[in-house]
């Protein structure tokens, strides 16, 4: 009785967060008002060219960026290196799209990079030719280097547990370090490397914020045209639909390549020796691990303070304490909501025998773990057709039994936004939370039940103890996941709702950068401290 009635509840909990994805799949088998017929005669090719396009050149730069950075701090001693092996993860704690409004504003025509060059050499308007950052290049190159520390994180840790008896072999029959690469450290990461690279084009392919400033048509920026700009949500939701294939087809990717504990068949064997090259070798590879620091972080940082003194100067910020309080409030209840569904689903699939977990429940737990590879943009415009539906069915139902109709209480509130977190990020959660509940020994609850212990005792005195670095680790992620999650918020937020994100979006869309940069760098220092701790967790070595 108890196994059905936890069979049920994973069930239910699939049903519930699946429900972006039969909203899209039933939506968009709706009719459309003409405007699907134009979208797939004028742009559908262009949002297909486009996103694939900036899949290939952001897999190949954070994949270069990522693999190179790891390895340099891993096997190269280095001045600074282990300040930098730290500071390599920091872009990861500034949103895209914040990158992309300040190296707009650095790198436009009346922007400080430009107007310098001009004074310095006395030219014109048309005296010289400078690169236009507002292109599909220009958002490539700006999202790889805010999102190359997937790939650096776990590049590094194969590097780390990778053999180095089979590399000290190489170098011992006469290759070069560069060859003893390529040859055995490259092919021996190369999981890793290629599971980082599949969360990175999770991340571009779901990106709005980026895509949308710079004015590069993809299916996110078209999903939220087609839905505002367009009034057709039939139209939206089969691009979403096509836009979950690509997803689908990097989720696959992620998971086929997802690093086991082991990076090879030979663990870490020696202690780990890195090379003392010739010093201008070793500043060298200084240079090449500072760069993506500076341009992913470091720059964009010091022009978001720059800007922001200045308007503080001018209006104060206590406007922004609101946001950064809705910020924090939806990102502490989504971490809280997410973790205890986490704990819920890996604790029922603990319970199962090896036979059993490749039977329904485990299909539907993987079901409903599937929301990281909703971009933001469809898990809204999928949640809000259901939810329409079911807000006017209870409202149906109150006037007919009680006479008065309650009107529209799930759609629009944040009731809805705090569910569309959850479907979003339940699989850092459960990613994180999962191996660490998996991995108790039995052996530990029988011992607890020889002394008289309950279930409920042991989970909470034996259990949660040891669990409190995975569950650390996964609030932390949602948290920061949460507080900068963009396309959502501004597709499902209650009227008059600001979040820091949202804020940024707006002051920025409405090229107003200085007032913007106060909330981005809000934004930014609020998610730093989570990014180091977890670090701090990971770079142990």
């Amino acid at each position: 009785m108890r196994r059905v009635a936890l069979a049920s509840l994973v069930f239910l909990i699939a049903a519930l967060l699946t429900l972006p994805l039969f909203g899209v799949i039933i939506g968009s088998l709706g009719e459309s008002d003409g405007t699907w017929s134009h979208l797939t005669e004028t742009v559908l090719s262009e949002y297909v060219i486009n996103t694939l396009a900036l899949l290939l050149m952001v897999g190949v730069l954070t994949g270069s960026i990522g693999t190179v950075s790891a390895w340099l701090v891993t096997s190269i001693q280095f001045p600074g290196r282990k300040v930098v092996e730290w500071l390599l993860v920091l872009p990861i704690a500034s949103p895209a799209y914040i990158a992309s409004y300040v190296y707009t504003d650095l790198m436009d025509y009346a922007g400080p990079v430009q107007s310098a060059l001009r004074g310095l050499m006395g030219w014109g308007a048309d005296d010289y030719w400078f690169p236009a950052i507002r292109t599909l290049p220009g958002a490539g190159l700006v999202l790889s280097f805010v999102l190359y520390p997937y790939v650096y994180l776990l590049a590094r840790s194969a590097f780390l547990n990778q053999s180095q008896t089979r590399f000290a072999a190489a170098r011992s029959l006469g290759a070069s370090p560069l060859r003893a690469f390529w040859s055995v450290a490259l092919p021996a990461a190369r999981a890793a490397i290629l599971g980082g690279i599949a969360l990175t084009l999770m991340e571009t392919a779901a990106d709005f914020g980026v895509a949308d400033y710079f004015g590069v048509p993809t299916f996110s920026t078209g999903i939220y045209r087609a839905w505002y700009g367009m009034g057709d949500p039939v139209s939206a939701l089969r691009l979403s639909g096509l836009l979950l294939v690509i997803m689908a087809i990097l989720v696959m990717a992620e998971r086929r390549f997802r690093p086991a504990q082991a990076n090879n068949d030979i663990a870490r064997d020696t202690v780990l020796r890195r090379m003392k090259p010739s010093r201008p070798l070793q500043w060298l590879a200084a240079f090449a691990c500072i760069m993506p620091i500076l341009i992913g972080f470091a720059f964009p940082v010091a022009r978001l303070i720059y800007l922001a003194a200045g308007d503080i100067a001018r209006n104060g910020m206590p406007q922004f304490v609101s946001f950064a309080t809705n910020s924090v409030t939806m990102s502490v209840i989504a971490a809280g909501l997410t973790l205890a569904l986490s704990l819920f689903l890996a604790y029922a699939q603990r319970g199962r025998t090896r036979n059993q977990k490749t039977g329904p429940m485990s299909a539907a737990t993987r079901l409903a773990t599937l929301g990281y590879a909703l971009p933001g943009t469809l898990l809204a415009v999928g949640l809000l057709l259901p939810m329409t539906t079911i807000d006017k069915s209870i409202s149906r139902w109150m006037l007919d039994q009680f006479g008065w109709a309650p009107g529209l209480f799930l759609t629009g509130t944040v009731v809805t936004l705090i569910y569309a977190y959850v479907i979003r990020f339940l699989t850092v959660s459960y990613n994180t939370v999962e191996p660490a509940v998996s991995s108790i020994p039995r052996a530990m609850d029988e011992a607890a039940r020889t002394l008289g212990s309950r279930l409920s005792r042991i989970v909470f005195e034996v259990h949660l103890p040891g669990l409190k670095p995975a569950l650390y680790s996964a609030g932390l992620l949602v948290f920061i996941d949460t507080m900068r999650e963009l396309p959502a918020t501004l597709l499902l937020r209650p009227a008059n709702f600001e979040t820091l994100a949202t804020q940024v979006y707006r002051l920025a869309s409405d090229e107003r950068l200085a007032e913007a940069s106060v909330a981005a760098l809000i934004l930014i220092a609020i998610g730093i401290l989570p990014v180091m701790l977890i670090t701090r967790a990971n770079l142990k070595s």
